[in-house]
């Protein structure tokens, strides 16, 4: 999906964030909805677009100016992305040799070095692209930076746990404590989930669990306690990280002819985040803060 340098909030220092396109999740408030697959997508930007032609002039499928109406005819040929002026057609998911990868990262070493950071990779889910992220993974442990690793927690953990052993820090997305509910929003249980964390106690890797915290989905007090609860029972050594809502990614459901329609849900208040960080702290967890 993207190789996004300078990053800050993704674990410690100056860090380069891989985002691997492909998750089994479907969360609807999701900020990378390209990643749902690992089809190779263009995007359009309508905001960006000026109305010149030039994307429609090379097209060999015939699509106009508004892709999203034509999106089923497009072959990802790329030559529209090439073509436009101002870049209101773009690549948002793209196969990518990982020796480019490898470079791009290569490119920042002083930064790692200086600000104690390395490299996190992201999603979509990346280890829903085993062993792509295992090559990855395995060069940058031998150029020697540091590496996290941001997931679902929705993987078969045998399978994967060479990849894990190489992390220095894990962050973990937990939505829900309740089953049912889980299953409803994202479209998968959390019990693989809370599977992982428990085997993740036998990695050297520091593991974070992140909860977005959303109006009318786990915002309420008991619900966080209930989370709290989960992670004392299962990884009493994580850290929780409480991640306020946010629809920063509307633009990209846009971009890809998704709607994106959701005003149920709404970003928690300075206050109610201070009121739940410090039921987290009650609950005798770490709270953690890379924002």
């Amino acid at each position: 999906m993207d190789v996004q340098p300078f990053s800050v909030n993704d674990g410690d220092g100056i860090r380069t964030t891989i985002f691997l396109a492909g998750c089994p999740l479907r969360c609807p408030w999701c900020s990378n909805p390209e990643g749902f697959s690992q089809k190779e997508i263009i995007g359009w930007f309508r905001r960006k677009c000026i109305g010149c032609g030039a994307c429609a002039e090379v097209c060999p499928e015939g699509i106009g100016i508004d892709l999203n109406a034509e999106r089923d005819r497009c072959v990802t040929c790329g030559k529209c992305a090439e073509a436009c002026p101002a870049g209101a057609r773009a690549y948002m998911v793209r196969l990518t040799d990982a020796g480019e990868i490898l470079e791009k990262v290569n490119r920042h070493r002083l930064f790692y070095a200086q600000s104690g950071g390395g490299v996190t990779f992201s999603g979509g889910e990346p280890v829903s692209q085993p062993e792509f992220l295992r090559y990855l993974a395995q060069n940058i442990y031998d150029m020697g930076y540091s590496m996290d690793l941001e997931t679902t927690g929705q993987f078969d953990f045998e399978k994967v746990a060479d990849i894990l052993a190489l992390m220095d820090l894990i962050f973990v997305d937990l939505k829900h404590p309740d089953k049912a509910k889980y299953l409803e929003y994202t479209g998968g249980g959390n019990e693989r989930v809370l599977h992982n964390l428990r085997r993740m106690a036998e990695l050297p890797a520091k593991v974070v669990v992140r909860i977005p915290v959303i109006h009318s989905v786990n915002a309420e007090e008991d619900t966080v306690r209930g989370l709290a609860a989960l992670v004392q029972e299962t990884l009493p050594d994580a850290a929780i990280e409480l991640l306020p809502y946010h629809d920063f990614g509307r633009i990209k459901y846009d971009a890809i002819g998704l709607p994106y329609d959701h005003p149920e849900f709404s970003r928690p208040s300075a206050e109610t985040m201070k009121r739940l960080k410090a039921i987290i702290s009650e609950a005798g967890l770490e709270v953690a803060d890379f924002r």
